[in-house]
């Protein structure tokens, strides 16, 4: 249980500095689409897209290389100087390639004649990458409290400087590019100072050959990642006329339909907000655990707990989705998200299962790395990048946006099945899936069941308080009850 709590307490410090980064990020919001024509923002949206597919070939893995192989704290330095070096000489080649291409690419962010822009997403491009192993290097060694002030920072200077550059100076589009090509480098120039020691180190060819190795399938991997999260908005944009007005009536566009998918989708955020502070601690945490005998037990108790915390996310945000989208914003008069965009909000359940799903992949996820079988990854990543195109192909036009929500949540359910079984075949660990699923199940028929009983009463309110509390005590019972009951003995 001691080991739990460490795994718990980084990844509540992780969760913090998510949370919040997160939080500032839709201040930004209403800031960009309350100045900016919506053309000009949709050049910040596939500028910031395109950065996030970059970023796949920039870091070539070598993140979670560093997580693998930096955990022998004797040949650390090592590591980290070979890939430090390596990644800034593959990021000016790369930068290179991106610049050769700048004329094809112009047009496709909608910047014909943006050069200014682009460079700056170059800019942030390569500094971006270069914070990748000095930030693995805090998470390995536990500096979580660090690690989450210089993240906090980033998107404070981010923030700040959009406000200044664009309320106080009164500059366009190009405001965005500039705070954000600012805030990684000064971001950089800290964990670069934080992590200064690390650079007495010395060249290693051999750790450089291991570390590609162990790497670049993330890239695959990572390509398909973006198709997973990406792509349906791109086939509700094809959606026929006539399924629209089959499913929606008169008065909408495809483009509504991909505003109100995608303020809905943004729901979806606390799921990922658990997953992803979870995989912050998470992945450190599995690899300075791997050669311990009761390792196996442990991450069974993580996953356990992880379900727990996953079900009350799940069941709070599906049951009171109304009243979280009706909340209004402290002196604006504006709800978190608009009215007209409420029409989405049947997605929402939908999308927290597909990420429900995506934090079992990271669990799962354990075995794959500690046998270093990573190749595995990119084939069961693309293959949910498969079914995703897959299922968008022929559920959108047949049931609009909910088909896209059901497409992400195949797409995730048979990753995290396919993860499931090359994993333990490597590191066998006793996870209770029988369970998981009863957890899953319970939490979803849940959800479902309140339009039944909301035929009996008048408070929506009241009824969805009565269902989380019931569901997530039968779900608590389900999952810790033994424990708490050793526990007691």
């Amino acid at each position: 249980m001691k080991q739990l709590k460490e795994l718990f307490s980084d990844t509540i410090i992780y969760g913090i500095s998510s949370v919040l980064a997160r939080f500032i990020g839709y201040l930004l919001v209403p800031l960009h689409t309350g100045i900016f024509q919506r053309d000009e923002y949709a050049v910040v949206s596939l500028v910031f897209s395109a950065i996030a597919l970059f970023n796949v070939f920039f870091t070539l893995g070598m993140e979670s290389s560093y997580l693998r192989y930096g955990k022998d704290r004797e040949k650390a330095r090592d590591l980290f100087k070979t890939l430090q070096i390596f990644l800034l000489g593959s990021s000016v080649l790369l930068l290179g390639i991106v610049w050769l291409f700048k004329p094809l690419l112009l047009p496709q962010l909608g910047i014909s004649d943006g050069t200014n822009i682009y460079l700056m997403m170059m800019g942030i491009l390569l500094f971006d990458t270069l914070t990748i192993v000095p930030f693995a290097e805090l998470r390995l060694v536990q500096r979580a409290k660090l690690f989450a002030v210089l993240r906090t920072g980033n998107v404070l200077v981010n923030l700040g400087l959009n406000v200044y550059l664009i309320l106080v100076l009164k500059m366009g589009v190009e405001a965005v590019f500039i705070s954000n090509l600012v805030a990684s480098i000064l971001t950089t120039i800290a964990v670069w100072i934080s992590t200064y020691s690390m650079w007495f180190g010395s060249w290693s060819n051999e750790f450089l050959k291991k570390s590609l190795y162990f790497g670049l399938p993330f890239v695959p991997a990572g390509i398909g990642y973006v198709i997973n999260e990406m792509i349906d908005r791109f086939y509700l944009l094809e959606i026929p006329e006539e399924t629209i007005y089959n499913l929606y009536g008169t008065g909408f566009t495809p483009e509504d339909l991909v505003g109100a998918y995608s303020a809905c989708y943004k729901l979806a955020v606390f799921m990922l907000l658990l997953v992803q502070m979870y995989r912050m601690a998470w992945q450190p945490f599995f690899m300075r655990k791997s050669d311990d005998t009761s390792a196996p037990k442990i991450f069974a108790e993580s996953f356990k707990y992880f379900n727990l915390a996953a079900a009350a996310i799940f069941l709070f945000v599906s049951l009171f989705a109304q009243q979280i989208v009706a909340l209004k914003i402290p002196f604006t008069g504006f709800s978190l998200v608009g009215e007209q965009y409420w029409i989405a909000l049947p997605i929402v359940p939908v999308l927290l299962a597909a990420y429900w799903f995506q934090g079992w992949y990271i669990n799962f996820s354990a075995g794959i790395f500690i046998s270093e079988k990573t190749k595995e990854l990119a084939k069961i990543t693309l293959i949910g990048a498969a079914v995703t195109l897959a299922m968008n192909f022929v559920l959108v036009p047949l049931f609009g946006m909910l088909g896209s929500a059901w497409a992400t949540l195949s797409s995730y359910f048979i990753m995290a099945i396919l993860i499931y079984r090359y994993s333990v075949k490597s590191f066998k660990v006793p996870y209770n899936l029988v369970l998981s699923f009863g957890v899953i199940l319970i939490a979803g028929a849940t959800v479902l069941s309140k339009s039944f009983f909301m035929k009996f009463a008048t408070s929506e309110f009241g009824v969805s308080l009565a269902l989380f509390l019931v569901a997530i005590t039968i779900i608590g019972i389900l999952t810790i009850g033994k424990s708490l009951k050793k526990v007691k003995i």
